[in-house]
């Protein structure tokens, strides 16, 4: 007696249960992250992965809301691209389909007059 695995159907496509930042993302991140702290500019952040959106939040103090959002919306990525930082207000700060060039907007904060 076999056991056979169904297979898909031809044509079918596999909704995913939750969208997730893969490792090249977390990695690219996580650096800026790691560079942030460094610099004393953030102390904490929380990943979230949910149906339809991934999002890496970076907090001052764990106590308070979001500085930043950084957000992966792959429903997006045909349209305004899927990457996006969003504000403590709300406001959309850069949004496009590379993960590198959304970011740059915080990169420029560690850019500092030296005196």
């Amino acid at each position: 007696m076999t056991i056979q695995t169904p297979t898909p159907l031809s044509g079918s496509t596999r909704i995913p249960e939750q969208v997730a930042f893969d490792r090249a993302e977390l990695n690219r991140i996580l650096t800026l992250y790691g560079r942030m702290v460094a610099a004393g500019e953030w102390r904490d952040y929380a990943i979230s992965h949910l149906r339809d959106v991934a999002v890496f939040s970076i907090f001052r103090r764990a106590a308070e809301h979001p500085l930043y959002r950084i957000e992966k919306r792959p429903k997006l990525r045909l349209r305004q691209g899927m990457y996006a930082v969003i504000g403590m207000d709300g406001r959309i700060l850069k949004r496009g389909g590379d993960l590198a060039a959304v970011l740059s907007v915080l990169e420029r904060k560690l850019i500092r007059a030296v005196e």
